[in-house]
């Protein structure tokens, strides 16, 4: 893996790719935060070495470098999903290239459904900690040039940047929460009993990405920062029938805040 990731990374770097400092990695109905992005170079994921092809609705496929609040960063317009049928290895390839590319800090956004019944549809949770039930993508022969074979999951998510974001939220004025988030395999959405039983266990939203990305970034030692829009909610006497598309527009409504959050916290790293 790594040869190929290298490969990836220097033909991005010839490509204009240098020097990043943050990488992002945008959800569901996120994807118009880019432009908010100046002096861009885009590249379609099918046009990049070894990635995968983003074949969900909302997940437009591209990689775009420019700047934004004042920084380099290299944008995933788009993510790969373990339910697409794609290895864990392949979904997470990116998050290593971001690192070879040298980013400092991941930040990474989804759209994900409440069970926490505090929560409404619109609010935004900054990730403090998740529960993984997908299959871990560090399954395998471990390469030490990348990371070790045992990281440690004791702080996931970086806490300087969750709270400095939750800084950032309360003064904006925000309906922002922290809490936990639970990653699951999909396509399907929960049952009630799999709501009750993810709140139970400790879930705060339930979603279908992020949480291999980040331990793929804890393997190379990358902080993480992440961000969830609540989309949908799996709350007893709230629930009701849901689609995509619904979760789509639900993040779109959401996306000026978040873009505001992003610019500002970004713009303070």
């Amino acid at each position: 893996m790594y040869e190929k990731i290298k490969e990836t990374a220097e033909f991005l770097i010839e490509k204009g790719f240098k020097e990043a400092e943050a990488g992002i990695v945008l959800g569901t109905g996120l994807g118009g935060f880019t432009a908010a992005m100046t002096n861009c170079i885009e590249i379609n994921y099918q046009d990049i070495p070894h990635f995968s092809t983003s074949t969900v609705e909302g997940h437009e496929g591209k990689l775009i470098y420019g700047d934004f609040a004042g920084k380099k960063v290299v944008a995933m317009k788009g993510r790969f999903h373990y339910y697409e049928g794609y290895s864990s290895e392949q979904v997470t390839f990116p998050i290593r290239v971001l690192k070879f590319l040298g980013i400092k800090y991941l930040c990474l956004s989804n759209a994900s459904g409440g069970v926490n019944p505090e929560y409404e549809v619109g609010d935004i949770m900054i990730i403090t900690d998740h529960i993984n039930l997908l299959p871990n993508p560090l399954v395998g022969p471990n390469d030490k040039r990348i990371g070790p074979r045992f990281p440690d999951m004791g702080e996931p998510y970086d806490k300087e940047m969750a709270e400095k974001a939750w800084e950032i939220g309360k003064r904006l004025g925000l309906r922002i929460h922290k809490g936990v988030y639970l990653g699951t395999s999909g396509p399907t959405f929960e049952t009630p009993a799999e709501y009750k039983f993810m709140r139970i266990i400790g879930a705060d939203t339930v979603g279908m990405s992020t949480v291999p990305e980040v331990i793929t970034a804890r393997h190379m030692n990358l902080p993480c920062f992440a961000v969830s829009v609540i989309t949908d909610l799996g709350v007893p006497g709230k629930m009701t029938y849901i689609t995509h598309e619904m979760v789509q527009k639900a993040a779109e409504k959401s996306e000026g805040h978040m873009t505001h959050l992003m610019l500002e916290f970004i713009a303070g790293m």
